[in-house]
């Protein structure tokens, strides 16, 4: 077997198809063995993100730790969400999602809610007050390259994001000469 040129990774499964499984394979094909080879790749400026909520975005800058904002603690924030895609994709379950991980992160809890019966807002405010946090789920945070503290309050918590396939190295695309069309001016 031979991984196709350029590419590399790690065997993450076999499946062996074969007639006597019953299992459809093309016409003068006894069997069929798929390897799926996995590369680990780190996240770079362009890649998709996105959250539970239909919240998505694209990382559009890397900083080091030491210049990302940090909490009072001294811990620093991972992941800055622009706070805009709030109100134009009307998602306030990320929000709802963000308040109660930073809850039960404080009171060393693990939460699964169902999916449409989840925690209630007010349930959500008692736990962020039972774990010793601000009802309203602010809290301050200082820039990290200046160490001044912001001047407002601001939502942080612990919410999962995902890395979509949508990955810029697969993406990218570069082109030297050749011809334009007249109309659009593109290639």
């Amino acid at each position: 077997l031979r991984v196709p040129h350029g590419e590399a990774g790690t065997i993450v499964d076999i499946k062996i198809f074969t007639r006597e499984n019953s299992e459809e394979l093309a016409p003068g094909v006894n069997q069929v063995i798929r390897c799926y080879i996995a590369t680990k790749r780190k996240i770079s400026v362009g890649d998709k993100m996105a959250g539970r909520h239909g919240n998505k975005g694209v990382i559009s800058r890397i900083l080091p730790e030491e210049d990302m904002p940090f909490l009072p603690d001294g811990t620093p924030v991972d992941i800055v969400l622009n706070p805009m895609g709030i109100p134009s994709r009307m998602n306030l379950g990320q929000v709802l999602e963000v308040h109660l991980g930073m809850a039960a992160r404080a009171l060393g809890w693990k939460v699964a809610t169902p999916v449409f019966d989840g925690a209630k807002d007010y349930e959500i405010e008692d736990l962020l007050e039972e774990a010793g946090l601000r009802r309203d789920g602010k809290t301050i945070l200082y820039d990290g390259r200046t160490g001044e503290q912001f001047i407002k309050p601001i939502t942080v918590g612990v919410m999962y994001m995902m890395k979509l396939h949508h990955l810029v190295d697969d993406k990218i695309h570069a082109r030297s000469t050749g011809p334009y069309s007249l109309v659009t001016q593109q290639p």
